[in-house]
């Protein structure tokens, strides 16, 4: 096994790099825009504008990968990352900023592409879930150490948007390096969502409310942080707290809907998310030390979701098929993302920065009734239908689903 680890250690390498920059850049956007006078409406459309771009690189990037190949997409979308980061820095205006997160989405899109097809291409059946469980290890500490380094500078400065960059260049070299043969490009799988939501309504429907709800609180949490007075160390801490809480539990949650249906996992998550939701705005501006804690719970519910919809829906498909409807999950998620951050944005603007949580947890409510009502409706698949549970990263593309250690087994060139 150490053998298998090493000769991936420069893709891991890379992906933790760049993961880095992401967390840091995902907390530093929002706070910088906040400074410079945006509207919380345009800080919700410059997060969408995010989504948008890694939709269309999603679409585009295996065209490229079958074009130039796995290091050369890396390396001009790496660069491409670093140049929209700088031009941040440099035009600070809305329709700047909504162009330029557009562009790192794109490009964000086609890099994951990179780092996971290359993973998946060098997992045989029998090394698969390691790898897996290996690269969700990397996903989540390079989020949480760039959401860390936030602290480390004035966010007014343009210091942690060169950092930001620093890291982006870095994240070339391990790859820039290898002696990995590059892989071959994976067709892209048949999306029908509608067939999905056929076979898995409430698989289908907690992608949507994941897409709504959580990239709202990635996109406008920061901004909410802010307004309540928070400093830049207890900021960095406020988000920290957030992804801490949903990466520790996804495993054990995960194995308990394995013993279940997870349609009552899932609407319970929602139904305590609904409820910390509105504790979160309604006690939030009562102590700093109280709202880290509340974070924490609430990333504990709320990063839960996803997976178990995926789950979920892959109880209901053979096992051949689990890849296109990840890949069709995937898709319904990052759409969904388009509008959580823009529309939780206006109604802050309205409404003030509390409804930010008022608004993910009247989603999380509307998730819980449909959840209850479709229990009602039909019954859960048989435990023998049961897939075993697997927690997934918090942004992939659909490459990664093919590294799943729940998908079909094929034969692996080592």
């Amino acid at each position: 096994m150490i053998p298998q680890f090493s000769s991936i250690a420069a893709i891991l390498s890379s992906t933790l790099i760049f993961l880095v920059g992401n967390g840091l850049l995902g907390t530093l956007i929002p706070v910088r825009a906040h400074l410079e006078g945006f509207s919380t409406l345009a800080i919700g459309v410059i997060g969408s504008a995010y989504f948008a771009g890694f939709v269309i690189g999603c679409f585009t990037g295996p065209r490229w990968l079958n074009r130039v190949g796995h290091i050369r997409t890396f390396m001009v979308c790496a660069g491409i990352a670093a140049a929209a980061t700088l031009m941040q820095s440099i035009l600070i205006s809305v329709t700047a900023w909504v162009a330029m997160r557009a562009l790192f989405g794109f490009a964000a899109a086609n890099m994951y592409m990179v780092l996971e097809s290359w993973l998946n291409d060098r997992a045989g059946n029998e090394t698969r879930g390691r790898i897996f469980a290996a690269y969700l290890s990397v996903n989540f500490g390079g989020l949480l150490v760039g959401q860390l380094l936030f602290a480390t500078s004035r966010p007014g400065s343009f210091t942690l948007f060169s950092l930001t960059t620093i890291f982006y260049a870095l994240c070339m070299i391990p790859v820039g390096l290898t002696r990995l043969p590059q892989p071959v490009p994976a067709p892209v799988p048949v999306l029908r969502p509608l067939r999905l939501f056929r076979i898995s309504p409430v698989g289908v429907a907690g992608c949507i409310a994941v897409g709504l709800a959580n990239n709202a609180i990635w996109t406008m949490a920061p901004v909410y942080a802010q307004s309540r007075g928070l400093s830049n160390g207890m900021i960095a801490l406020f988000m920290a707290a957030f992804t801490i809480g949903g990466t520790l539990l996804q495993v054990p949650v995960g194995r308990l809907s394995d013993r279940m249906d997870r349609r009552y996992v899932i609407a319970g998550i929602c139904a305590l998310a609904a409820v910390v939701g509105i504790v979160i705005a309604v006690f939030g501006g009562h102590g700093h030390g109280l709202i880290l804690w509340l974070m924490a719970l609430y990333g504990t519910l709320m990063l839960q979701l996803y997976g178990l919809s995926v789950a979920h829906a892959n109880d209901r498909i053979p096992r051949q098929q689990f890849v296109e409807a990840s890949a069709t999950l995937l898709l319904i998620n990052s759409l969904a993302s388009i509008v959580g951050p823009t529309l939780a944005a206006g109604l802050m603007d309205a409404f003030g920065v509390v409804a930010l949580f008022f608004f993910t947890a009247a989603v999380h409510i509307t998730m819980t009734v449909f959840t209850v009502v479709r229990l009602r409706q039909k019954e859960g698949p048989g435990e023998v239908f049961r897939e075993r549970f697997e927690p997934v990263p918090h942004q992939a593309s659909p490459t990664a689903l093919e590294l799943d250690p729940r998908g079909p087994e094929e034969e692996k060139v080592a």
